[in-house]
């Protein structure tokens, strides 16, 4: 069964919150033999190039209505300082149809708060960019029970992450996605997140 990874692309998104899981989930370098079949789209509201904070341009694969949604599917929404803007509402939408659904929804920095505002955190285990940053975004905001300090969380199928916390993000998806092998997985965080090259030599005897 395909899994398909939609990457919600959008003016200003910050591209190095998704760049280690992007790389991974598109070369395919680290993945075990047997893993699922996995392609990754991007999306936009339109066909249109956006270009990212770090001045990238991106031309979207699908809009929004080609987005499938299927438990398999994860949809990936980055952070960006114009989520207040109300074309996103489309994507929104979709995010909530995902979680409904059972699929995946992973979101970093900016979107947590564009998920706070709906209300799909408050019942959720989540976190963002630390304690009091939602209440102080969203006056509407009810999840305060529910939210974890911590760079990244997962709950069944929603992951959120801090603004810093792309790499363990990065880790939880391909977790979430079973496509390293529980030992590769460990190697990889561990020599991306200290740089020790025994973990580097770790990883590279693993994939072997």
């Amino acid at each position: 069964m395909r899994t398909t990874v939609y990457v919600y692309v959008m003016e200003t998104m910050a591209d190095w919150e998704l760049g280690y899981v992007m790389a991974e989930l598109h070369s395919k370098r680290y993945f075990r033999k047997d893993a699922p079949e996995i392609e990754v789209r991007t999306v936009g509201d339109t066909k249109d190039a956006v270009q990212s904070m770090g001045g990238l341009t991106i031309l979207p694969d699908y809009t929004i209505d080609e987005i499938k949604t299927k438990p398999s599917n994860l949809l990936i929404l980055p952070g960006s300082n114009t989520w207040n803007d109300p074309k996103h509402e489309g994507i929104l939408n979709k995010a909530e149809e995902f979680l409904k659904a059972g699929a995946g929804v992973a979101a970093i920095c900016g979107a947590t708060v564009a998920l706070a505002e709906r209300g799909l955190l408050d019942e959720r285990q989540h976190t963002s960019n630390g304690v009091g940053f939602l209440d102080r975004m969203c006056p509407q905001y009810k999840g305060q029970k529910s939210y974890v300090d911590e760079l990244s969380v997962v709950s069944d199928n929603l992951i959120t992450a801090g603004s810093t916390g792309g790499l363990l993000m990065a880790k939880q998806i391909l977790n979430y996605l079973h496509v390293f092998r529980s030992e590769t997985l460990k190697a990889w965080y561990e020599y991306f997140s200290t740089g020790k090259a025994e973990h580097f030599f770790e990883l590279m005897h693993t994939i072997q």
